[in-house]
């Protein structure tokens, strides 16, 4: 005899299962593999933050061309990125002091080579360190990376007769 319910049918109360709800992540991979490669459209599809949704194309190997204040430095943005690359933190004030130490060691190596796009990319991790630091409520440790932007800012030379030749050339282009 029946016990109750048939073949096919809920018993009395339970309720119908719903197919999960697909994750902002599981979304965010199914729309970059569909087509969809425009790192803000996928965001604004999904209601992620670019750097969300970069960092997960970056985890999945889908797209190594995202950098922004959150890519982490393990995924090189280009050649001085070595130079940094787990050697960064904030911690604590210790751990962000030791971290500005090779911040400054690494931007005067590229100061007595004369590498100015080396010189730049540390001054970029000293500001984004910086960052990190004060968005997480870490004011001490981002004032250590901020006193070090600004000496190295205060030192610079803006007086045009310091310019290498050829240097006019590159003037305010992109």
């Amino acid at each position: 005899m029946a016990t109750g319910t048939k073949r096919g049918k809920q018993a009395e109360g339970a309720q119908p299962k719903r197919a999960a709800r697909p994750s902002r992540k599981d979304q965010i991979l199914a729309l970059f593999l569909s087509g969809m490669g425009e790192i803000e459209d996928i965001a604004m599809i999904t209601g992620a933050r670019p750097s969300y949704v970069g960092g997960v194309l970056q985890a999945a190997g889908l797209n190594r061309n995202y950098f922004d204040l959150y890519t982490s430095t393990s995924n090189p943005m280009n050649v001085y990125s070595k130079f940094f690359a787990g050697k960064l933190g904030f911690k604590d004030e210790g751990v962000a002091r030791e971290s500005v130490g090779v911040i400054d060691r690494t931007h005067r190596q590229f100061e007595l080579a004369g590498d100015r796009a080396g010189q730049h990319h540390a001054l970029q991790m000293a500001l984004t360190m910086f960052d990190r630091a004060r968005f997480t409520g870490k004011a001490r440790e981002a004032a250590i990376f901020r006193d070090w932007l600004a000496a190295r800012l205060s030192e610079a030379d803006l007086d045009a007769a310091d310019e290498a030749p050829g240097d006019e050339d590159d003037a305010g282009t992109d």
